[in-house]
C-alpha cells in the first residue's frame, strides 16, 4: 500500500506470513507433493491445490506420474503431507491441529489429456513443448536491498523467519507456529527509502504469556518480540533505519493464542503478493505452489525475476519490471515487455531486445536453464520465492549481468 506525503515522500507497506500460517501451511504440504513426486520423475505433471482446516487436510488438483517410484510417492501422499505438517511445528493436539491426529482426504486424477498434449514435445498443434496455460507473469528487481529486492517485503520475510528461528531453537519458549509481519517505509521524494516507519508483528503463543489482568500478551513478551526480533533483523539488514519514531504494534489484537489452521483456513495459493514483491510491480494472477515447472505461472514468473534482476545487476537500470505472456499450448511467449521506471540508461526497447537475444523464453528452454525439474520447491513455499539464496534458487543468479553489459555497450557504440 502507498500513501503520498505532503512533502513528496511516500510510504509504502508490504506483509509477510510465516511457514505456519496456514495459507503457507497449505503451499508446502502442495510443494512437498510434488518434490516427492519429481524426486523420482521429473517430467511428473503435477497441479496440487490444498485446504487446511481443524484437524482436516484436503488434497486436490491433478497429478500424472510415468514411473511406479513416482506413483508410489503419489500413493503415500498423506504421509507426506503428515510429515510436512509436523516439520512446520503442529505437533500438539491442544492447538486444534496436529499431524498425528488431522484426517487427509485425497481428491487426486491424472492430468486432463486435452492439455497434456499441449505441453508434451511433439504432440501439440506446434512440435516444441507448448505452455501448460496461457496467462501473463511478472518479475521485478530493485537495488533497495543486496538481494534486490524492495525492502519492506524483504525485512517483512526477515522477521517472520527470524521468529521461526527463535521458536525452533527454544530462544523464545511460549512462541507457536502461526505469525505474520507487516513493514511500513518511508521513501523520499526520489523513491529511496529513507525510514523506518512502523513494524507490526503478529504472532501465536500460549497462554501463559498472556497477562491475567488485562487478557492481553503482556508487555514482557511484546518488549521481547522488539528486542529479539525486530531489532536484530532491521540491524543487520538495514542498520542505518534502526532510529527512534519507529511504532511498533505487537499483537495488536492483544492476544493470539488460537491460530493455524484451527484459527482459519488454509488454501494454497492464497498468498501471491507475499510470495512475490509485497505489491512493487504487479502480478499476473496465477500462484505458484504445488505445480510442476511446465506450468508457467510458476517457471515463467521465475524466468521474468531472473531477467529483471540480471537487467539491474548489469546496470542497466536501477529498477526492472518484466511482463512475460503465454498462450496454452504455444512455446514462444506471444509478448516480452521491460519496464524500468524511467530508471532506464538506454532506451528499453533496446533492453528488451537484449532479453529476447540473451534469455531463454519457451518452456523447456526456462526449464532447462533454471535447472527446474528437481525437488527444490518445498522450501520456496516459506519465506518468499524471491530474494533467497541456496542451490534451489537458481533464478537469483545474476551470472548474465556482465553479458548483458558487454552486449548493451557494444549496441551503443
Amino acid at each position: 500500500m502507498k500513501t503520498s506525503k505532503p512533502n513528496g515522500s511516500f510510504l509504502f507497506t508490504s506483509e509477510s506470513v510465516s511457514q505456519g500460517h496456514p495459507d503457507k501451511v497449505a503451499d508446502q504440504i502442495s510443494d512437498a507433493i510434488l518434490d516427492s513426486l519429481l524426486k523420482h520423475d521429473p517430467h511428473a505433471r503435477v497441479a496440487v491445490e490444498t485446504l487446511v482446516t481443524t484437524g482436516l487436510i484436503v488434497l486436490a488438483g491433478e497429478v500424472t506420474p510415468h514411473n511406479t517410484a513416482a506413483a508410489l510417492a503419489l500413493a503415500d501422499a498423506e504421509t507426506t503431507a503428515r510429515n510436512t505438517v509436523r516439520e512446520i511445528g503442529y505437533d500438539d493436539a491442544t492447538t486444534g491441529f496436529d499431524y498425528r491426529s488431522c484426517s487427509v482426504l485425497r481428491a487426486l486424477h491424472a492430468q486432463s489429456p486435452d492439455i497434456s498434449q499441449g505441453v508434451t514435445k511433439g504432440k501439440g498443434l506446434h512440435k516444441e513443448q507448448g505452455a501448460g496455460d496461457q496467462g501473463l507473469m511478472f518479475g521485478f528487481a530493485c537495488r533497495e536491498t543486496k538481494a534486490m529486492m524492495p525492502l519492506p517485503i524483504h525485512l517483512a520475510h526477515r522477521l517472520v523467519e527470524h521468529l521461526t528461528v527463535l521458536r525452533e531453537q527454544g530462544d523464545i519458549k511460549w512462541l507457536r507456529p502461526d505469525s505474520k509481519s507487516q513493514v511500513t517505509v518511508e521513501y523520499s521524494a526520489d523513491g529511496l527509502p529513507a525510514r523506518l516507519d512502523t513494524v507490526v508483528i503478529s504472532t501465536q503463543h500460549t497462554e501463559d504469556v498472556v497477562d491475567p489482568r488485562t487478557g492481553h500478551l503482556s508487555s514482557k513478551a511484546r518488549q521481547t518480540i522488539i528486542d529479539k526480533v525486530i531489532k536484530p533483523v532491521v540491524v543487520r539488514e538495514r542498520p542505518d533505519l534502526w532510529q527512534t519514531g519507529i511504532k511498533f504494534h505487537i499483537n495488536p489484537t492483544g492476544r493470539f493464542v488460537v491460530g493455524g489452521p484451527h484459527g482459519d483456513s488454509g488454501v494454497t495459493g492464497r498468498k501471491i503478493i507475499v510470495d512475490t514483491y509485497g505489491g512493487r510491480g504487479r502480478h499476473g494472477g496465477g500462484a505458484f505452489s504445488g505445480k510442476d515447472p511446465s506450468k508457467v505461472d510458476r517457471s515463467a514468473a521465475y524466468m521474468a525475476r531472473y531477467i529483471a534482476k540480471n537487467v539491474v545487476a548489469a546496470r542497466l537500470a536501477e529498477e526492472c519490471e518484466v511482463q512475460l505472456a503465454y498462450a496454452i499450448g504455444v512455446a514462444e511467449p506471444v509478448s516480452v515487455l521491460v519496464n524500468t521506471h524511467g530508471t532506464a540508461h538506454l532506451d528499453e526497447r533496446r533492453i528488451a531486445n537484449l532479453v529476447r537475444d540473451h534469455f531463454p523464453l519457451t518452456p523447456s528452454g526456462i526449464i532447462k536453464h533454471l535447472n527446474l525439474l528437481r525437488p527444490i520447491y518445498r522450501e520456496t513455499a516459506r519465506n518468499g520465492h524471491f530474494g533467497r539464496t541456496g542451490p534451489g534458487f537458481t533464478w537469483e543468479k545474476t551470472d548474465l549481468a556482465a553479458t548483458l553489459a558487454k552486449a548493451a555497450a557494444k549496441r551503443m557504440e
